[in-house]
Parts: C-alpha cells; structure tokens; sequence
C-alpha cells in the first residue's frame, strides 16, 4: 500500500505539475493579507514566541522553522508596500493555517541563560510547538513542518524523532555538507553575541533581478530590528544523528537551481534515502537561497500548498483491480 501511495504523488507530480499549478487556486494574483498574531508556548521555562495568521477556515495546517541567522518575521512575513513577499500571506490564500517559532535568541524569543543553541533543544522545542499547534485545531491532519536551511536540518531531527507530530515534511535550502558538525571554537565559553550586519542580511539574495532593492533594503531593516545579535550555536555533533533512512513521512524536497547553500553532491543521496515512498524533489529555477520571497515565490508557494493539501486517502482513488496489477 505504501509503494501504490508513493507511485501516486510521484507521478501525479511528473505527469500534471504544470497543469496544476496552472489551473490551482493555491495563490491568489492579490492575497488579502490576514493580521499577525503573536502568542507564547513555554518550552523548559522559557517563553518561544510564536507566530500565526490564519484564514477565516482553514483545511490544513503548517510550522515554520526559520534559519541560522534570522527569525520568523523577517524571513517568512516580509511587508513591502506593493508587492507580495510574504510566505506566510501566500500560504494562508491557500486556507492554510501559518505558525511561525523563533528559536532561542531569535525574534522575541529570549536566550538560555548560557546563551547558547544546540540542535536538540531547538529540535526539542519545536516539538513542543508542533503539539501546541495540533491541539488549537484538533479537526485537522496534524501540522507539516517546514523548515527552511538549517531550519531543514532542525525539523529533519524532530521528524526522525517524533513523527507521529507531523502530517508530512517539507526542506528547503538544505545545507548539510563536510564540516557542518564541526563545534565553534571556546564552545564551553561564554556566547561571542557578536553583531550582524546588513551584509550579513542582504547576502542571500544573488539572482540578478530577483527582487526589487526596496525589498532588498525591507528585508535588512527588519531583519536587523529583529535580530540584531547573531544567536550562538554549539553542540554541532548533533547533526550527525541526522539520518534521511529514519524520515518516514510524506516529504517534499526544494532545492533551488542557484542556491550556494544546498550541496549538489548531498541532496540525491538524502532523497534516494528517504524511508517514504511518498516523496518528491522539486528545483525551483533561476532562484536561490530566498526563492520564497523573490519571483520565484508564486511557483514556490504553488508546489508547497500542493504538497500539503494533497489527498493522500489512495483507497478513494485507485480501484482494487488495479491494486491486483504488478508494478513492472
């Protein structure tokens, strides 16, 4: 049953992509663009700040998990007058629900006392959120997660952990390569908190006309107001309990054609190596690490709501005499 369900998305994905996304309603010329709301999910004494736009109904529901550097209202909810960069906008116009967490240090979520992130308190802490979310919509499939660079590191530790929190798995701009367990220097020292910078936030966007310089110089403003102090990590041998054979949920893969961060080298071998059948890899082209909020965001938001509001029920769709047939 489980290699028919997989043949499903994978063909279905192969054969009618283009005609989906074409015919969709999953994103709308002009999303109406739903309030931000903010809410607190403690997570061993500490207050993780939590964000949320919904629709008035919502059919499905996802959790994102930001990146190394920055939190959740300037990567997933950028707000430029006039133009559509927010992905969580784009998500909600396809009725589904959007939880953003900043991890420790970011956003409005305070520091450990040590000042310091490692990768199983941020995957630990996601769990929580994930169960947080699952019980305010206790009607719907649980959550998907998505986790966006080293985000799709953290949300891979929690699926191979817990995967009975999450309806399906969604990486982008994976960044796992040689070198990336390797710990910071003085990890039992005290946190560096050094700085960022404006280069530092501007960095990932590299596609020639990608995105406009207003948007450019939005992004950097809010990023900085949010995150002006680059959050510490140590306990970095932690990623090498990432194993792709332990991922058993439905999982959609994004790589974008120009993205210096995904390792060309790593992503079949993680994708070949995924335990679901329900699978798919899709290269957004002539797009990079921030494809989600430059033009490549209509067909990035397309392939991620079908992804999650796919109907994955195969007995209401296949007949049992097909399923008597043998697959060659």
């Amino acid at each position: 049953m489980n290699l028919c369900a997989g043949w499903r998305w994978s063909w279905i994905t192969a054969l009618s992509l283009s005609a989906m996304l074409l015919s969709s309603g999953l994103a709308h010329p002009s999303e109406a663009r739903r309030p931000l709301s903010a809410h607190h999910v403690i997570a061993d004494g500490i207050p993780l700040a939590v964000w949320e736009k919904s629709p008035a109904s919502p059919t499905r529901v996802v959790l994102l998990i930001h990146g190394r550097t920055w939190s959740t209202r300037p990567v997933f909810d950028l707000q430029v007058l006039g133009e559509e960069l927010s992905l969580m906008d784009g998500l909600v116009a396809a009725d589904i629900a959007t939880y953003g967490v900043d991890l420790l240090g970011y956003g409005d979520t305070p520091r450990q006392a040590s000042g310091w992130l490692t990768p199983l308190r941020a995957a630990a802490d996601v769990a929580k959120v994930l169960e947080w979310v699952a019980q305010r919509h206790p009607d719907l499939p649980k959550p998907y997660l998505f986790g966006w660079s080293y985000g799709a590191m953290v949300s891979q530790m929690v699926v191979q952990q817990q995967p009975q929190l999450v309806s399906g798995l969604i990486m982008f701009g994976y960044p796992v390569r040689p070198g990336i367990a390797v710990n910071p220097r003085n990890p039992t020292g005290a946190a560096p908190g050094l700085a960022n910078s404006a280069a530092a936030a501007a960095s990932d966007f590299i596609t020639p006309g990608g995105i406009s310089q207003r948007a450019i110089d939005a992004f950097v403003a809010s990023a900085l107001e949010h995150d002006p102090i680059r959050v510490d990590w140590r306990s970095l041998p932690h990623w090498l309990l990432l194993d792709a054979r332990k991922v058993t949920v439905p999982t959609l893969l994004i790589d974008a054609e120009h993205d210096p961060v995904s390792d060309d080298s790593v992503l079949p071998e993680v994708f070949n190596k995924l335990a679901t059948n329900d699978k798919a890899w899709v290269i957004i082209p002539d797009a990079d690490h921030a494809a989600f909020m430059e033009n490549a965001r209509d067909y990035f938001l397309k392939i991620m709501a079908a992804f999650i509001t796919a109907e994955r029920v195969l007995e209401d769709v296949i007949s049992a005499d097909f399923l008597e047939l043998e697959l060659p």
